[in-house]
């Protein structure tokens, strides 16, 4: 039985032979190759590598260079000029002096930083005088340290201060700024020059009356001053008696021709809302009044109170 399991036929034979042959020959190429070929490894090109690593090198070397001279260049710059500074800073003396006469010379010797001593002759030029000790501590840039280092120090001659009804800032030669007890000035026509002569409005504030008026088409209420930049609540309640705000000169926008880009102008409509009541103008072909823009999702009721001295129906 196991005799019939390992006959083969004269052709297996043969196959098997063969391949005996094959696996013998392959066995003997391959442990005889490597001593007939030898190494024959072609060597690595390493100039490659090397000059990389040489640009790296140079590349390190120049910004090491160019940091090295940029901080001698600041240090030559910037140094020298702090270093002076402080050695006037610190060489500074204190003796008696009058702000309202003293010249920047005298400021400096004080220990006086320049901005703040052009910040004080600024104050001068336009008429401001220091009445108090105190009032020269409201200087800008004056650290309280400083004012209580100087202020047994300071001398005010009483016959200036005495022609000075206020600390206000006036300007001379300028009759027409003057300020004027009791004046009103209407918000939608005054120009800078009324505006001034109101106690309490400024050159900032007379400005910004103006653009905002050129922004929103005028005042519908004396309130809207609040909105003004830099106006502060004591301000608004100083100067808001001597204003009055006529609605009838606003402005108005007319809602029935306006592009979206021409209502999106006005600084109390948004894009979302301009479009809104550009839509709704052309479904509805006119508007009437500013009741149909109450349904609009994109005006509050608070929004629409607020552009609605601003619209024309027309």
């Amino acid at each position: 039985m196991w005799k019939d399991f390992f006959y083969f036929s004269k052709g297996q034979r043969i196959a098997i032979t063969v391949l005996i042959a094959l696996i013998v020959v392959i066995i003997v190429l391959n442990l005889a190759l490597p001593l007939l070929i030898g190494n024959r490894e072609k060597p690595v090109d390493n100039s490659f590598i090397t000059e990389a690593r040489e640009f790296e090198l140079k590349m390190v070397q120049r910004d090491s260079l160019r940091n090295a001279a940029w901080q001698h260049q600041y240090q030559d710059k910037y140094t020298p000029a702090n270093a002076a500074w402080k050695t006037r800073q610190e060489k500074y003396s204190l003796f008696s002096f009058d702000p309202n006469k003293a010249d920047s010379a005298t400021f400096i010797a004080l220990g006086i930083k320049p901005f703040i001593v052009s910040n004080i002759f600024k104050f001068r030029k336009k008429g401001g005088v220091f009445k108090t000790p105190e009032s020269f501590s409201k200087v800008y840039g004056i650290s309280p340290e400083k004012f209580n280092e100087l202020a047994p120090h300071i001398r005010i001659d009483q016959t200036i201060t005495a022609k000075t009804k206020t600390d206000s800032i006036k300007y001379p030669g300028n009759p027409a700024s003057a300020k004027v007890q009791g004046m009103v000035v209407e918000l939608n026509s005054a120009d800078t020059t009324e505006l001034l002569k109101v106690t309490g409005i400024g050159r900032g504030y007379a400005k910004g009356i103006v653009r905002f008026r050129q922004q929103t088409g005028g005042f519908a209420s004396v309130d809207q001053l609040r909105e003004l930049y830099g106006m502060t609540e004591a301000n608004f309640q100083k100067i808001k008696s001597s204003c009055t705000a006529n609605a009838g000169l606003i402005r108005k926008i007319k809602i029935n021709s306006a592009t979206v880009e021409r209502l999106n102008a006005h600084p109390y409509i948004n894009f979302y809302q301009a479009k809104a009541i550009y839509e709704l103008r052309r479904q509805k072909v006119k508007l009437k009044n500013i009741q149909e823009l109450k349904n609009l999702d994109a005006i509050s009721p608070d929004e629409l109170e607020k552009i609605t001295p601003y619209l024309s129906f027309e």
